[in-house]
């Protein structure tokens, strides 16, 4: 694995959420607080832009079918807002899946995402 530099830490506002391009790969970086996070740019219900969405700690809601994921380990919180019958229809033809995540790291005022080669 090896490390991109995605941009110095003041590109990145406190729980603001930003779509780069490393290594041809749409990645995208949130800052919360101190710690940064790294996860795929698009959601894995149906590839909306995720940083469109709204990230409330490191909850981050998708912009189309209010899925929700944590940024820290890309578990999923909640597949859609959809209720009953049209939920289990959408879990049927797309089940859950977590976001792909990326180790982080900042140094020298620098944030680098690990991505395999």
């Amino acid at each position: 694995m090896t490390d991109y530099a995605a941009g110095k830490t003041g590109d990145f506002a406190d729980g603001a959420m930003k779509e780069v391009v490393l290594q041809g790969h749409k990645i995208l970086i949130a800052r919360v607080g101190d710690k940064y996070y790294a996860t795929g740019a698009r959601c894995p219900h149906l590839g909306a832009r995720l940083s469109a969405g709204r990230l409330e700690g490191t909850v981050l809601t998708c912009p189309r079918h209010g899925s929700q994921f944590d940024l820290a380990d890309g578990r999923v919180l909640r597949w859609t807002e959809w209720e009953g019958i049209m939920a289990r229809v959408g879990r049927a033809v797309r089940p859950p899946r977590p976001l792909s995540t990326y180790p982080v790291r900042v140094v020298d005022g620098n944030v680098t995402v690990k991505l395999e080669p």
